[in-house]
């Protein structure tokens, strides 16, 4: 802030015109003693401070209201969020969604029963997220980052979940049928209730999965995994698994 102090009031023309040596010199010493007489003035004007004082309390007022207002701002974020997210359901391509959805996981927002079926989502990052009932059937997420993401009763038939990592992630009564999960992170994953039907999971991690109530493994491949917890892959032959190495490409 400003400190106003009142100017010393400026000597009169004929004491400062006497002082000037040279006659081209006046209107230059004129100009400077005219802004003298100005600045005198107004150094005396309360008007002007009272000014001063009344913009430093509408910053202070701005800024509250911004706090106060920072609440409506992450509702408008996350409502267009769910505008991108909903106005692209049923398409191909990513359509902002990977933003979207990233942005409101990061907010805590529970994205249950969010549909992005047939969505291009490579390399998505929704560690933690609420995906209850979700439908990522037949979606791209080859090399997403889904760590104890909440995949329960959701559907991925189809989805491309190929070197994703997947760990401690729900998959409790999920719809994994002919989901591409090669070379994938399943550690500690469960897999409680879920349908396995044709799911390719050669040389994907299944080490400490949960798997003793999984509901189908019928034609799912699961040549090459590794950590497979002990007994597993005797009871997936026995259940109609099979092994056939082929390409991974």
């Amino acid at each position: 802030m400003i400190r106003h102090e009142p100017r010393k009031r400026p000597e009169r023309w004929e004491a400062v015109s006497a002082h000037v040596k040279h006659r081209w010199q006046i209107p230059f010493v004129a100009f400077e003693w005219g802004w003298d007489w100005v600045a005198f003035l107004l150094s005396n004007w309360s008007f002007l401070e009272v000014l001063e004082y009344l913009g430093s309390f509408s910053v202070l007022i701005g800024v509250i209201l911004y706090f106060s207002e920072s609440g409506d701002r992450i509702k408008q974020r996350h409502y267009q969020a769910w505008q991108v997210i909903n106005t692209a359901q049923g398409k191909g391509g990513s359509g902002g969604r990977i933003d979207a959805l990233q942005e409101l996981n990061e907010d805590k927002v529970p994205l249950v029963g969010v549909d992005v079926s047939s969505a291009f989502l490579q390399g998505l990052k929704l560690e933690r997220a609420n995906l209850l009932r979700a439908d990522f059937s037949a979606a791209d997420l080859r090399g997403s980052d889904l760590k104890s993401a909440d995949f329960t009763s959701a559907d991925l038939h189809s989805a491309n979940l190929r070197g994703s990592d997947l760990e401690g992630t729900s998959f409790e009564h999920a719809n994994l049928n002919d989901v591409d999960l090669v070379g994938s992170n399943l550690a500690k994953a469960k897999l409680d209730e879920a349908d396995l039907g044709g799911a390719d999971l050669r040389l994907t991690n299944l080490q400490n999965i949960e798997w003793r109530q999984l509901k189908n493994i019928r034609m799912a491949n699961i040549a090459g995994v590794k950590n497979a917890p002990e007994g597993f892959v005797e009871w997936a032959i026995k259940n109609g698994a099979i092994q056939v190495q082929g390409s991974n490409d």
